[in-house]
């Protein structure tokens, strides 16, 4: 659910408002994208303090997969 949050998103997205998002704890979100960064499923984009989220291409395909498939059921 947080590959379609982020591709679903509208504006810029943090690992905090998507702990928001899916109602899941920030702790447990931030442990969940480092290990989507290392499959290469998201980037982490530093600005400042912060880092923003973003799907990379390998993201964006899997998230399409997941919606072909909550369609075709």
């Amino acid at each position: 659910m947080m590959l379609v949050g982020l591709y679903n998103a509208k504006s810029e997205v943090y690992a905090s408002s998507l702990a928001k998002q899916i109602d899941c704890t920030y702790s447990h979100v931030v442990k969940i994208l480092q290990q989507m960064h290392l499959s290469g499923l998201i980037n982490f984009n530093k600005q400042g303090r912060l880092k923003l989220l973003s799907l990379t291409k390998k993201g964006q395909d899997v998230v399409e997969n997941i919606d072909k498939i909550r369609n075709s059921l």
